[in-house]
């Protein structure tokens, strides 16, 4: 069944619907190794570039679970990374594809019966899966991921690090005007926010302050504040990325130019902070309506 679904993703020639969160931190908060690794890495002309990264990714992905049998997560770490400068400033997004396979592969086992879980892998490949993923657990201090995945939609507490002004739009060949972050060459068609950690975490911090007063009436208290904790645990003069992904394929060129969702949440929360419930209400509704519509397209025929 795995093969199946994977086969109809590389036959589609479409990047997964799928969108992602992203912390790029300075070269210098890496080991020495590392530190020169990803130098080297930056200069070389075999490196994936920012306009393919996102396919090249996915297409190792779809490779390993087209493969017979299924491989749940690549024998070695991921060398690639997505890269960022600033004036003289290198910052890097390691792909940490292997750690991220393993972790996405641990939810799955966990979310479905075993029985039909040995449809998709089989239980020997599955195990030993498991059992390198220990391993490496055993030596390892710390599984924090630069990249997170979100299928179908964009989580409501991911846009509350950023600020409308932040927003990057490409339609087509053509790029909009309207954001001013630095930024290495985009696909064609893409929706970014970026910003700095201390924006981020600043943003974070109000927001769970006027959450935490008004908890009744806001359910995502424990999302921003899983956001909160996974900030803090990168360099503070990192940048934060907000990747529409593949869900801009889902989306016409009215509806992204549309979509103000950072703005919306921004406005719901000064609201609430205000006692302007009804307009909080009204702003946060139009958030989330908008990407049940796009998460609802999931079931669609």
């Amino acid at each position: 069944m795995l093969h199946r679904v994977a086969a109809a993703w590389h036959d589609s020639g479409v990047l997964p619907y799928a969108a992602y969160l992203r912390v790029y931190e300075p070269l210098t908060a890496f080991t020495p190794q590392d530190r020169a690794r990803w130098a080297r890495y930056a200069e070389s002309r075999d490196r994936p570039r920012r306009a393919g990264a996102l396919e090249v990714e996915h297409g190792e992905s779809v490779r390993r679970l087209l493969s017979v049998p299924p491989l749940p997560a690549p024998e070695r770490e991921s060398p690639n990374a997505y890269l960022r400068r600033v004036e003289d400033t290198l910052y890097v997004c390691p792909w940490q594809s292997r750690l991220r396979s393993w972790l996405a592969f641990t939810t799955f086992r966990g979310s479905v019966p075993a029985k039909l879980a040995h449809r998709f892998v089989p239980q020997a490949i599955a195990e030993q899966t498991a059992d390198d993923f220990d391993r490496f657990k055993r030596g390892e201090p710390s599984l924090r991921t630069h990249i997170r995945t979100s299928t179908w939609q964009v989580p409501t507490s991911w846009f509350v690090p950023f600020d409308s002004a932040e927003r990057w739009l490409v339609l087509g060949a053509e790029e909009s005007p309207e954001h001013a972050a630095p930024t290495t060459t985009a696909p064609p068609r893409n929706m970014l926010y970026v910003t700095s950690m201390a924006q981020a975490r600043r943003r974070v911090a109000r927001a769970l302050v006027v959450i935490r007063r008004h908890v009744g009436q806001v359910s995502t208290l424990g999302e921003v504040e899983e956001v909160g904790r996974w900030l803090e645990e990168f360099h503070p003069h990192s940048l934060v990325e907000l990747d529409y992904g593949g869900l801009v394929h889902l989306m016409d060129d009215q509806t992204l130019q549309g979509d103000q969702s950072v703005a919306e949440v921004s406005t719901a929360l000064a609201s609430l902070d205000k006692g302007q419930e009804e307009l909080a209400f009204a702003m946060y509704q139009r958030v989330i309506l908008r990407w049940r519509s796009v998460k609802a397209l999931e079931t669609a025929n």
